[in-house]
């Protein structure tokens, strides 16, 4: 089962962000992939709240949308759409909102970021998304041709629970797409990408963002793709709008969970008295 991942360097242009996606998907699918993977925020990535409000549209109408539906139909393979900042949010906030889109352009799922960045780093960075974003409340996994994939969204990686509950729900796929930024992607990309897939026996694919962008801001990148042992299939280090694929070993999966029957032996327990 091969997949692809498109490493994304969004800008603050929705049209010019579709038609690289576009680009992305007719590669992936020449490359025989079943399905592509992409990042995080794929069709804009802009910090400025006042010029990207011109550029922010509901679901419907969400031209980016619209023209990954349309590719996948055309090429004929599933897209995991990682994310979008979409309207529609409580309080006039927006959703963060990633599509699992079928060969046939139908959307086959949808998952809102429920865990929100709010953090203030080291190196003077400080982000709010709890400002922008109302968070989603409900964990999402989805038939695929791949297996069933469990859903996420970047700052989802650090809270382990949520990806027990996917595996938990059948999931044999880890979907991450992210936007890190550089400081939490060299110090725990890696180490929290390979625990998710060794902890819950599954495959993982990250789809980053990666380069400086039009905004100002700094991304990671190192898109990737482990199997359930833990050892790295893909790792697209700092290459920028560039497509990346890796072969996926149902194998492997049956493999894995017959030496560590972990989701078997997951049992339930009272939590400490506060």
């Amino acid at each position: 089962m091969r997949v692809a991942l498109y490493q994304a360097r969004t800008g603050i242009d929705p049209g010019a962000n579709a038609a690289e996606l576009r680009r992305a998907v007719r590669e992936a699918a020449a490359g025989g992939a079943a399905m592509l993977f992409t990042p995080e925020m794929s069709g804009l990535l802009d910090q400025d709240r006042a010029r990207a409000a011109a550029n922010l549209r509901a679901e419907e109408d969400d031209p980016v949308l619209a023209a990954v539906r349309e590719a996948a139909r055309e090429a004929g393979i599933w897209i995991h759409l990682g994310s979008l900042a979409l309207l529609g949010g409580d309080s006039d906030r927006l959703v963060n909102r990633g599509f699992v889109i079928d060969a046939g352009g139908g959307i086959a799922a949808r998952y809102e970021k429920i865990h929100l960045f709010d953090v203030d780093l080291a190196t003077g960075e400080s982000w709010r998304e709890s400002a922008a974003y109302a968070p989603g409340e409900r964990a999402m996994v989805v038939d695929t041709p791949l297996g069933r994939l469990g859903l996420s969204i970047c700052y989802d990686l650090r809270f382990a629970a949520l990806f027990a509950a996917l595996s938990g729900a059948g999931a044999s796929i880890l979907s991450i797409p992210a936007a890190f930024t550089v400081p939490t992607g060299e110090a725990h990309w890696h180490v929290l990408i390979r625990a998710r897939a060794i902890e819950n026996a599954c495959f993982a694919i990250a789809a980053a963002q990666c380069g400086r962008h039009e905004d100002g801001r700094r991304t990671y990148g190192h898109s990737l793709v482990v199997d359930p042992w833990g050892r790295l299939l893909l790792d697209m280090g700092d290459a920028e709008r560039a497509v990346g694929f890796a072969d996926l070993d149902p194998a492997q999966l049956d493999e894995v969970r017959a030496r560590l029957p972990v989701l078997r032996h997951r049992r339930p327990f009272a939590a400490p008295a506060l």
